[in-house]
């Protein structure tokens, strides 16, 4: 399929200058695109999965990805999509997350291809060493105030309110372009549909003062949720791109439990998968809903996408071990990622009887509820019912040495560290 009608058919096109121009482009060179990250957290989340995983596809399609850390327009502050003033960061912090932003964008572009490598830019290179007057000579005279002031991003925080140094977000973001486009060839520049203002502001640049001047903008559809709630936040936060910040199985879940009206269109998004194979699922999730065969291939495509293939399996692990109850055979490790969230206690003594660390661990109110919950089957001590009252808990009951979980109903879980 053509590349731009594979994005179109992916719903991966919001807006685009030149179809047709940029259409005859790709057909007859090798292009390099770019789409820049700022640095505004010490790591991406979900929401930059969308444009990277679009760097890929035109890697993958012949061309040549540039992804730009934001090292200065991270200072700065995008105004696009926000309804007040960013808080500004130190200089040393935002060097350290650009760092940390490069890492993770170089798990997902191919570097070492020998046609189209991909490159990592940073654009305080070239904004970091520049003066303000020629900043305002050379840059700044390009763009009128009635222009800048018709932009969206600026237009939405008129009332609110913006300073100087947002409204100038536009001009610096623009220099980008215009310096991607002079030293590396740059004809595109992509990036989320809040991005347009932004994107043809850098190609209105271009077009001033490069002559002849070829350039092309594309945006990508902001990822929304069927029910209206907003897509990459979950009760316990963001969803992380980070495994330190968003484990594995955290990250798995969060794919799994997809709502059946969004699923079709984050397998478009998201994966690699074929339009035959989305096709399928798509015809599996109409005839057999109940078994979430697209939301499995989802979360199976992405986990392995960005943590690889033992997170995957590791999360799969976790995930099954917590439907059956199986918890035994979890490793520490995996008990820390699949009970993240549950109430915990820390205890450092020795053998203790069961009754007594319910109570302690407050997971239930009294001696004699303990009694009553275990009399009835209602505990379960990793994964298997105890009914005994004076059941005991020794080293044995501690996977490996670190964890005993506890389980009181059906749901309800509760973890003891060691």
């Amino acid at each position: 399929m053509d590349l731009l009608k594979e994005l179109e058919w992916r719903g991966l096109i919001n807006q685009v200058t030149d179809r047709e121009g940029l259409e005859k482009l790709l057909a007859e060179e090798t292009v390099s695109l770019y789409c820049g990250f700022d640095p505004t957290a010490d790591s991406l989340h979900i929401g930059s999965l969308l444009p990277i995983l679009t760097l890929r596809r035109f890697q993958l399609a012949g061309h040549r990805p540039i992804a730009l850390v934001g090292g200065a327009t991270g200072l700065i502050g995008d105004p696009s999509g926000k309804k007040s003033e960013r808080t500004l960061n130190a200089k040393e912090v935002v060097e350290q997350w650009s760092e940390k932003i490069k890492e993770q964008l170089s798990r997902f572009l191919d570097f070492e291809v020998a046609d189209n490598p991909a490159v990592i830019a940073n654009n305080y290179d070239w904004i970091g060493p520049l003066d303000v007057i020629s900043f305002l000579r050379d840059v700044g005279k390009n763009f009128g105030l009635n222009y800048m002031l018709a932009k969206e991003s600026v237009q939405s925080r008129i009332e609110t309110g913006i300073s100087f140094t947002e409204f100038s977000y536009m001009i610096l973001q623009s220099l980008d372009f215009l310096q991607l486009y002079k030293k590396e060839n740059c004809k595109l520049q992509i990036g989320g549909s809040d991005q347009w203002g932004n994107i043809t502001a850098g190609l209105e640049l271009i077009r001033k003062t490069e002559e002849e001047a070829k350039a092309f903008g594309l945006t990508i559809p902001l990822v929304t949720k069927a029910d209206g709630t907003k897509f990459g936040k979950t009760e316990s936060g963001t969803i992380w791109l980070d495994k330190e910040k968003t484990s594995p199985y955290e990250f798995y879940q969060f794919w799994i439990n997809t709502d059946d009206r969004d699923v079709i269109k984050y397998l478009k998004y998201f994966t690699f998968l074929t339009k035959e194979e989305i096709e399928q699922l798509e015809k599996e999730l109409q005839e057999a809903p109940e078994k979430r065969a697209a939301q499995k291939a989802l979360a199976e495509e992405v986990t392995k996408l960005v943590h690889g293939e033992e997170a995957l399996r590791q999360a799969v692990k976790i995930s099954e071990a917590l439907f059956s109850g199986s918890i035994s055979e979890l490793t520490a490790d995996e008990i820390a990622q699949g009970f993240k969230d549950v109430p915990s206690f820390e205890y450092n003594g020795d053998d203790i009887a069961l009754v007594e660390l319910l109570v302690l661990a407050q997971i239930v109110p009294s001696k004699r509820q303990a009694r009553e919950d275990l009399a009835n089957g209602a505990i379960y001590v990793n994964g298997e019912r105890v009914s005994d009252v004076n059941k005991v808990l020794t080293h044995e009951d501690r996977i490996e040495g670190q964890f005993t979980v506890i389980r009181r109903g059906k749901k309800k879980y509760y973890l003891i560290r060691y």
